[in-house]
């Protein structure tokens, strides 16, 4: 029965419990020994929630006494942990934090309880949430579930990891260039970066630059990111990017007309795995065939025009730059190598840093014409399946190019602030999981879960899980 529930994704769990066929502490339980059993080879779990056994009994007692329950009760979650967790380790993935227990929740994580889920752990990080690995000097390295000598990604690859490996059904993970929905597609498992400003920021580190990150869910299946999102949406106050009521979608709705895709996938992010390529175009054929949307091949030039992760970077230099400055002075001792690449980095000279503002507003722009056009973008995720751990270059397509560019087709919708998400509908060669993006216009959130549940529905490789 164990390995049942540690494979069914929240929403099942929730509708179980509810129903009184599987108790909450029968489920804090499973997941708990599965990750006794299988954090040791991934290190994916940093913290384990001291009151998830406590909080498992009374949802179970509610339930018995028949008490109104949310739509996540008695399911357990895990949170990235630069991410507040009220009375729980949050140390940022970092020394300089070590020890640290915040007061209150983040908004996602009370908004999370509030709907009945259960805090079950924090997941690893890189440092300050900053790096396309997950690795640090406080709490180590943490390892693919599909293969152990590979990468997840980062900067949420503690949570897709942990997810991926049936240690938690859902989570919650944050997004400044890849991070939710590249460790997303590493692992096999789907994650969500809505539009800017959808998922109140309060309670995360860093604060900087606010406009680029982005908290959101991330899960097993389409259906518990979009419950997951629509729980953790919406203004708290607090944020002053996050004004827009949740209930507002500018999706296509009951329009009475298809979906319209575009599709898209090598010469636009630079070199691109041929796996990566077939992957993308087999998911484009797959919803021709299924009927119900209208597929074409888009070509965006200006994609390939513009290097969106050297305009992310200068950026976000001078902004991280003097931040973690701060954070870090008389701690030098403590800070891992991304970090410290920030801390070395010259500033970005004012014209370079005024040429990068006005390329997010021509990539604004264009990408505006093109959602007149078409409801959705369907793309690569990464130009690249994971990689083996620690690579500053990686050979593609019989390129070398930089490890980094591994954001190069996540980057242009951080920027912007469009909604993106990712689930898997391939494997490489090496047997390692291929994601596909799928992109939106500005808060139309409903257009990119429709097409994300086509393709799920037919997707090859549903409901894989890693041998450990």
């Amino acid at each position: 029965m164990t390995d049942n529930i540690i494979r069914m994704d929240a929403t099942r769990l929730a509708d179980l419990i509810a129903r009184k066929e599987l108790s909450p502490v029968e489920v804090v339980e499973a997941h708990l020994d599965r990750i006794s059993e299988v954090n040791p080879k991934l290190n994916a779990i940093v913290t384990v929630a001291d009151g998830a056994r406590t909080a498992a009994r009374q949802a179970e007692a509610a339930i018995m006494s028949g008490e109104k329950v949310g739509p996540l009760h008695g399911v357990p979650f895990t949170v990235k942990d630069v991410i507040d967790t009220a009375g729980v380790l949050t140390q940022r993935a970092s020394p300089i934090f070590r020890g640290r227990v915040p007061d209150k929740d983040a908004p996602a994580v009370a908004r999370m309880k509030a709907a009945g889920a259960i805090l079950l752990a924090k997941t690893n990080a890189p440092e300050f949430a900053f790096s396309i690995e997950t690795d640090n000097l406080l709490t180590g390295r943490t390892n693919n579930p599909w293969n152990l000598d590979y990468t997840p990604g980062g900067s949420s690859g503690g949570e897709s990891a942990a997810i991926a490996a049936n240690m938690s059904p859902i989570g919650i993970g944050s997004d400044v260039a890849i991070s939710t929905r590249g460790p997303a597609a590493h692992t096999g498992i789907v994650g969500l970066k809505a539009t800017h400003g959808r998922v109140p920021l309060t309670g995360h580190f860093p604060q900087v630059p606010r406009r680029f990150w982005h908290i959101g869910p991330m899960a097993r299946s389409v259906r518990d990111v979009a419950l997951a999102y629509s729980l953790i949406s919406g203004p708290d106050g607090a944020d002053g990017f996050s004004t827009l009521s949740p209930g507002i979608d500018v999706g296509i709705g009951k329009a009475g007309r298809p979906l319209r895709v575009g599709w898209m996938t090598s010469d636009f992010f630079g070199p691109t795995d041929p796996d990566v390529v077939a992957t993308v175009k087999a998911a484009a054929e797959a919803l021709a065939v299924a009927g119900g949307v209208l597929v074409e091949e888009v070509k965006l030039p200006f994609l390939k025009d513009i290097d969106t992760v050297g305009v992310l970077w200068k950026l976000q230099q001078m902004e991280t730059h003097p931040e973690f400055g701060r954070v870090t002075t008389g701690h030098e001792d403590q800070v891992f190598r991304h970090v410290q690449l920030i801390l070395d980095t010259p500033d970005t000279p004012i014209d370079e840093f005024v040429a990068a503002e006005q390329t997010i507003q021509f990539l604004r722009d264009r990408f505006a014409a093109y959602f007149q056009r078409y409801d959705v973008l369907l793309c690569p995720v990464t130009p690249f399946p994971a990689t083996k751990h620690g690579l500053d270059d990686v050979t593609v397509d019989g390129q070398t190019i930089s490890a980094f560019q591994v954001m190069s087709a996540t980057s242009p919708f951080s920027l912007t602030g469009l909604p993106a998400m990712t689930l898997r509908f391939g494997t490489s060669r090496d047997g390692l999981p291929i994601g596909v993006q799928i992109a939106a216009s500005w808060y139309a959130e409903s257009n990119m879960f429709d097409v994300a549940s086509h393709l799920e529905a037919v997707s090859p490789v549903r409901n894989l899980h890693p041998e450990l």
